[in-house]
This record gives structure tokens, C-alpha cells and sequence, in this order.
């Protein structure tokens, strides 16, 4: 989930194309991170149905744990999104190119059709998988979508895309593990998918379709809140702060300290 999509020109003169340059490479791993979320959390939810009721403990590690893993292992080449919403997020901040932004959704919900897919041959039914908000109204599944996805995304604006987070040595854990408690929450009301392609490759091979403009609309919503809040309140240009000696009456700044936000 890392922002930087562009390098210095000295860069371009390396023999391995550096994935800032690599769209496809991108969108491979974006398809690949879409996947593993949709076969893992959801075969996870069919296999807690069928085998030994619904299990929100082994639900919620499955779906932290494979967005965790993800994230850790192709987050440096795509920035690990595998969330339509997340790089809606991107797109709105200025943080990736539409073009890139396009290939990203095209990626995201493929992969998710695919291991639906997969799935859908290896379990009788997969309906499991489906988030779904049987015993929620629409209203109330919507609001729980929406704080849910707000939780992850600034969770990713606060370890990936903040330059003083810590990317290279948590992100991918606290990005996992918030979506782990979102689903010890929400996965009881909605499923907590904070995601449209979970949502949707299951919803199509399933032929399902309950509550499904719920997991676009809430998720859109709470990550544009999320990012946009961010960015307002912590990513905000810096600007140089006053230099001057003891008689002009400004201190001088200590290193480190010579831009303000």
C-alpha cells in the first residue's frame, strides 16, 4: 500500500524494470492478493458452515492472516490493496493514476471471481462465502460496513502510506490484525467484508445477490472518510519553520525539528 509510484531517473537505467514502471506486474499481484483473500476468508466461512458451525474465531484469523500475508509479500511490488476500495482511496488522494487505478479494480475483481470459482468446484455450495445480512437491516448493515472499512483504511494510511510508519516492519500485521478484530465485530452482522470484491465474486458464482450494493456503498464510504481525514489532519504539506538566532527572538530549531506540520 505504499503511495510511491514514481524514481529518481538513474533508476530507469537498471536491467530489472523496477515495479513502479510495471503495471502488469502490478496488477499480478493485485490478482493474486484478491484471490488468496476470497479462497482463504471465504472457504474459511463454508468450512466453519459445514463442519462445525459458525466459527467467528477461525472466520476472522483467516481473513487477517491472509491479508496479512499478502500485504507482507507483495506490498513493495503493488502496494498490497486487493480492495477496490482501498485504491478508490489511492485514486481520490492523488496516490495512484487512473489508468493504474483501472487495472487495479480489473485485477481485484477477477482474482475474486477466480477463487470463487475454485470454491464453487470444490464445495457443494458456496454461500458461505457470500457476506450476506440476513438478521441486519440494510440501514444498519450499511453504518457497520462503512466504521469497519474506516478502521482498515486508516489503519493503511497509518502504517503504509504515512511516511513515519513503520511499512517495511508492521504494516502488514496491523493491517491483518484490524481486519481481524473488524470481523470479531461486524462478521455476526454483515459478514465484514470492507472490501467489494470479497463481496462480489462470491455474490456472482453463487448467483446471490442479498444486500449487495451494501458492500460497495459502505466500503467507498468509509475509506474515502478515512483517507481524506488522514491526509487532512496528518499528511498536510510541511512548511519550513522559522530560523533565526536568540536576539531575533526565534529559536533556533534542534535537527529534526526544521519543518512543522
Amino acid at each position: 500500500m505504499r503511495p510511491s509510484y514514481q524514481q529518481a531517473p538513474s533508476d530507469r537505467a537498471r536491467t530489472v524494470a523496477p515495479v513502479e514502471y510495471a503495471p502488469l506486474r502490478r496488477g499480478a499481484a493485485e490478482f493474486v492478493g484478491a484471490f488468496t483473500l476470497i479462497f482463504i476468508g471465504g472457504g474459511a466461512g463454508i468450512a466453519a458452515g459445514r463442519f462445525g458451525g459458525f466459527d467467528i474465531v477461525a472466520i476472522a484469523l483467516a481473513n487477517g492472516l491472509a491479508i496479512a500475508i499478502m500485504v507482507s509479500n507483495l506490498g513493495h511490488i503493488s502496494g498490497g490493496h486487493f480492495n477496490p476500495a482501498i485504491t478508490l482511496a489511492f485514486l481520490v488522494t492523488r496516490r495512484i493514476v487512473l489508468s493504474l487505478a483501472l487495472l487495479y479494480w480489473v485485477a481485484q475483481l477477477a482474482g475474486a471471481i477466480a477463487a470463487a470459482a475454485i470454491l464453487r468446484a470444490v464445495y457443494p455450495s458456496i454461500l458461505g462465502a457470500v457476506p450476506h445480512a440476513p438478521n441486519t437491516s440494510d440501514g444498519k448493515a450499511l453504518v457497520v460496513e462503512i466504521v469497519l472499512t474506516f478502521l482498515l483504511v486508516w489503519a493503511v494510511w497509518a502504517t503504509a502510506v504515512d511516511i513515519r510508519g513503520a511499512f517495511k516492519s508492521i504494516a502488514g500485521l496491523a493491517i491483518g490484525l484490524t481486519i481481524t478484530m473488524d470481523v470479531f465485530m461486524g462478521g455476526p452482522l454483515t459478514g465484514a467484508a470492507m472490501n467489494p470484491a470479497r463481496a462480489f465474486g462470491p455474490e456472482l458464482i453463487s448467483n446471490f445477490w442479498g444486500e449487495a450494493w451494501v458492500y460497495w456503498v459502505g466500503p467507498a464510504i468509509g475509506a474515502l472518510i478515512a483517507a481524506v481525514a488522514y491526509e487532512y489532519l496528518y499528511l498536510r504539506p510541511a512548511r519550513e519553520a522559522p530560523v533565526g538566532t536568540a536576539e531575533s527572538g526565534v529559536a533556533e530549531p534542534r535537527p529534526g525539528d526544521t519543518a512543522l506540520s
